[in-house]
């Protein structure tokens, strides 16, 4: 199922609060977009509609954050699949709430729905002062 919506930054809760009711309690869900796309700022919100009271920051170095109210948050910009798995951050997908995963490719999220999990991926596309958010979810 795909949905699309758009927003200006300031509408970005109703956006979040639209996502929320799409995703079920455990989802792995990849964010895809450019870099200064908006990401981690939709992570942010995601995080405030989930009840999450810690700071979302990237996880541009530390790989993975994790936070309260069963939210992970990844970025394998400079993490290939393989060193991924070597981490042991395969493991932790099977943690029960939402991963948010910033530039994963294809390849994981393919593995992924291979060994059963639920995965949605978020397409970010700034759009004349706003963004347009592509939501593709199993069925």
């Amino acid at each position: 199922m795909t949905t699309v919506m758009e927003a200006p930054l300031e509408g970005l809760m109703s956006v979040a609060e639209q996502m929320k009711e799409i995703f079920p309690d455990d989802a792995v869900i990849f964010l895809r977009g450019n870099l200064a796309a908006g990401k981690t700022t939709l992570t942010k919100a995601l995080a405030k509609v989930k009840g999450c009271s810690d700071e979302v920051t990237s996880p541009t170095f530390s790989i993975q954050q994790i936070y309260d109210n069963g939210l992970y948050h990844y970025d394998l910009y400079q993490c290939p699949n393989e060193k991924f798995m070597a981490m042991g951050l395969l493991e932790s997908l099977e943690e029960p709430g939402w991963h948010l995963i910033e530039w994963g490719d294809e390849a994981l999220e393919n593995l992924l729905r291979m060994h059963g999990f639920y995965v949605a991926v978020v397409e970010i596309t700034p759009k004349e002062g706003k963004r347009q958010y592509k939501v593709t979810t199993d069925a």
